[in-house]
């Protein structure tokens, strides 16, 4: 089991630690991913060194693409072509996607919410995604997973946990994180 979380300069913090340290800790292999380099700095001024850079990537070791939001992370999520081409290779192959806060307009943009429902930061929702906007917290459509905003990334990190190996490990860490579950 592998997740990629992909991280470009002015990304959400929270929306990316949060996943990353809930996931290690129920056992996932997580990879960062430094799309323009390996030290990308998150919107609010903290840099991150990233496993590896995009050029590293590696696509048949990848399980489920985690993109967190953030300004100008989510533009700069959708300007990449790594991003773009890995987003037709998670589709191709039915794999895990997931997006929070701003970061699901990338999936919108790049046809991956096409007739599903979905959620986002407000204001990143458009009719031509051509999918169902839903204001939920967190949204799951088949294996796109999406939620709303930072105030939901530890919601949204134990969710991708259970995704990847079941609600009882979920709840375990959850649970082991003082969460009121």
């Amino acid at each position: 089991m592998m997740a990629y979380v992909f991280l470009a300069d002015g990304f959400e913090e929270l929306e990316a630690i949060a996943p990353i340290d809930i996931l290690r800790r129920g056992g996932v292999t997580v990879k960062t991913v430094g799309i323009g380099g390996r030290v990308i700095t998150g919107a609010h001024g903290v840099p991150v060194t990233c496993d590896i850079a995009e050029e590293e990537v590696k696509p048949e070791e990848i399980d489920m693409m985690i993109l967190p939001g953030g300004i100008p992370g989510t533009p700069n999520l959708s300007a990449s072509l790594t991003i773009q081409e890995g987003l037709v290779y998670a589709m191709q192959e039915n794999l895990w996607i997931a997006a929070i806060c701003a970061a699901p307009s990338v999936l919108g943009e790049n046809g991956v919410l096409h007739g599903r429902k979905y959620t986002c930061y407000p204001g990143f929702e458009k009719e031509e995604y051509n999918g169902t906007y839903t204001g939920a917290p967190l949204e799951q459509d088949g294996k796109i997973i999406t939620s709303s905003g930072a105030g939901n990334a530890f919601l949204f990190g134990l969710y991708l946990l259970a995704a990847f190996v079941g609600e009882e490990k979920a709840l375990e860490v959850g649970r082991s994180m003082q969460a009121k579950l």
